[in-house]
């Protein structure tokens, strides 16, 4: 019964190991034609604005997670946090000129709270301080 049920957590173990390379497969194919998407529509415009220049760290960033996690077979926060502040940053760059300047506070503030918590995860783990991680 017990070898039955270490057989089954082995193949479910596996399942989700091939899950999570095609998943990241499609994820990095993805970006890749994102990115050539982009300095398509960039030529043809014949103009590069911030916008697409974040848009363009975006993607890298989006890279560098897919390789972060198929080395280390997890992820840390900072990462999506360091996507989400360029994103926010690119939406308030494309939707600014369109906003009430008071409605680009909400905006601010996720960035804000976002760069707080990048702050707040590179200290804990900092030896300056005296901290150190758990892992």
């Amino acid at each position: 019964m017990a070898a039955i049920n270490s057989e089954k957590k082995l193949v479910m173990k596996d399942l989700i190991k091939n899950l999570q390379f095609g998943l990241l497969i499609i994820i990095l194919l993805s970006t890749i034609v994102a990115v050539f998407l982009e300095i398509y529509n960039m030529y043809q415009l014949k103009t590069v604005t911030l916008a697409d220049l974040l848009l363009m760290f975006l993607y890298l960033e989006v890279m560098a997670m897919v390789r972060v996690f198929w080395e280390q077979q997890s992820i840390s926060i900072t990462l999506p946090l360091l996507i989400a502040i360029t994103a926010l940053s690119r939406f308030i760059i494309l939707q600014g000129k369109e906003m009430d300047p008071s409605a680009l506070i909400y905006e601010a503030s996720a960035i804000l709270l976002i760069a707080i918590a990048i702050v707040v995860m590179r200290l804990r783990h900092s030896k300056k301080f005296g901290l150190s991680s758990k892992d």
